[in-house]
């Protein structure tokens, strides 16, 4: 048991914040973490005392401990674990205890609550977090800094001197998200964050999501709950405008606002309240992911009204029986559709997130999703290549269908190995996503005797047997690196024209759709 016999405790939270494996070089940037902030929030309130070390590239051995010592001691050891970053972190949990042998070492996020026996296995590891850590952790400290038994604190599970792990009952959800305090901005090099260098705030007002969607862990993540009727909670909108206004009063340079909320529209009601006092006391330019089957052409119109200059929407698969069989996504390709000419009637651009590389997908599904993103008019588009996340109903699909390799799947490009649609194409898809959508618009704007002739044309092109699928994704990995390279060097050194360009091209699209709307007229 670690005591500290009166003294207030001194926490360190490590945030492994990156995909690029290759990356070692990286000394700004990296992304603002609303959960780690907000716990920030919790343990200074309390009177503890947080500090971040923000690992913005994969470390060795000797740049990690030189970095943890000068970060210098603390009594607790606080580790933010994603799925993907796990081995990484066992690493760093190892490292970390041959610097501070004494420092307790506990670990949370979203792997942990889908997994949390896993995790706690590891050596090194005296404790985890199942679920929200805030008020949990609070009272480690507390419980830490009075010298009191803390292995009975509700969401924490502990490993015993003797080995076993002791698993206590995980506490319940608070409705009010007002309870909590403002975040923790200035944990982080705010100033320095990736979005931040391009005057945006990335910003947070809601916890969780009540839909179900078979690839996402928030079912689960809602399951661990004793009262997960309330898992999908906002703050009020009066207080979620405060904490824009402590945000932007704290850095003015800001000048867009990316709510990363899971749906921002979950709630209607709050949505349509929300965005006219946006309008009203805020103002900036924004964005936010959207949800097709809740969305009426009203609020489309208010999300113009307050500013809104791009708008993101999970699509996920453009083939209707694979949203509804798989995904559980019970969105008709009409009903998508209508809601996009909303979008385009208003001069709002589209972003649409898709996965590519489902269980039980052939590259045929998959140009169904490139289709209906042409048919869409989708704007931006990106494409993730499906990962299957431990305890989610598609991670058992995967798994029951063989598509699962032995051993460490977590550093491939392709998790899944599937013989109806092997790496190769998966990669292919992902890397001409938005080149071929290009492609199918044209074919879609032209006059039928024309269009479905180059539409035939280009399914060849997609799914032929003699395309050259390996050589193309090389070719494309070629063009990635450097438009990467080049993006990153106006980002970091000169992001004034990186913001212009982006306005631009959304002013323009903005500017496109007024005079289609024109002519239709």
């Amino acid at each position: 048991m670690k005591d500290l016999k009166g003294r207030k405790a001194r926490m360190l939270l490590v945030y492994p914040d990156y995909t690029d494996r290759d990356c070692t070089n990286k000394t700004s940037g990296g992304n603002y973490s609303e959960g780690l902030a907000s716990i920030s929030a919790v343990l200074k309130e309390g009177g503890h005392t947080v500090g971040l070390l923000h690992l913005l590239n994969l470390h060795t051995e000797e740049s990690y401990k030189k970095k943890l010592a000068d970060a210098g001691e603390y009594d607790i050891i606080g580790f933010s674990v994603r799925t993907t970053a796990f081995p990484d972190a066992q690493l760093y949990i190892k490292w970390t205890k041959e610097v501070y042998p004494d420092a307790f070492i506990i670990c949370g996020s979203y792997h942990v609550t889908l997994v949390p026996e896993e995790v706690l296995a590891v050596d090194g590891v005296d404790c985890v977090c199942v679920g929200d850590g805030e008020y949990a952790e609070l009272e480690l400290c507390d419980k830490m800094s009075a010298g009191e038994d803390y292995t009975n604190i509700e969401s924490l599970y502990f490993k015993m001197p003797d080995g076993s792990f002791k698993k206590n009952p995980i506490r319940p959800l608070f409705a009010d998200l007002d309870r909590l305090p403002i975040p923790d901005f200035d944990l982080f090099d705010f100033d320095n964050l990736e979005s931040s260098k391009v005057g945006t705030a990335i910003v947070v007002v809601s916890r969780g999501c009540f839909y179900n969607c078979t690839y996402c862990g928030n079912g689960n993540f809602r399951k661990v709950y004793p009262n997960k009727k309330i898992y999908a909670r906002f703050r009020s909108p009066e207080n979620a405008i405060l904490y824009l206004k402590t945000l932007i009063s704290k850095h003015p340079y800001i000048k867009f606002i990316n709510f990363r909320d899971a749906i921002f529209n979950m709630f209607p009601e709050w949505f349509d309240k929300f965005i006219e006092l946006y309008k009203k006391e805020i103002g900036l330019p924004c964005t936010g992911n959207i949800r097709f089957d809740i969305l009426t052409e009203e609020t489309v119109k208010k999300m113009k009204e307050c500013g809104f200059y791009t708008v993101d929407m999970g699509l996920e698969s453009g083939d209707q029986e694979m949203r509804f069989k798989y995904l559980r996504r019970y969105q008709t390709d009409e009903m998508i559709l209508r809601c996009s000419e909303w979008f385009h009637k208003y001069g709002i651009p589209q972003l649409t997130y898709n996965i590519i590389g489902l269980p039980h997908e052939d590259i045929h599904k998959a140009l169904k999703t490139i289709k209906l993103n042409a048919r869409m008019k989708s704007d931006r588009v990106i494409p993730n290549i499906f990962y299957p996340y431990e305890g989610t109903p598609l991670y058992e699909i995967s798994k029951e269908a063989g598509f699962i390799p032995e051993g460490d799947f977590t550093q491939r490009r392709v998790p899944l190995v599937q013989p109806q649609f092997p790496e190769e194409e998966v990669l292919f898809i992902e890397a001409y996503f938005m080149h071929f959508v290009r492609r199918y618009k044209w074919a879609y704007a032209m006059p039928k005797w024309l269009g479905r002739p180059y539409e035939k044309f280009l399914d060849v092109r997609v799914t032929g047997r003699f395309v050259p699928h390996k050589f193309l994704v090389w070719l494309h990995d070629c063009f990635a690196a450097v438009r990467n390279k080049l993006k990153d060097f106006l980002v970091h050194n000169l992001p004034g024209i990186y913001v212009k360009l982006r306005m631009l091209k959304h002013r323009k699209k903005a500017k496109n759709t007024t005079k289609e709307k024109s002519k239709e007229s």
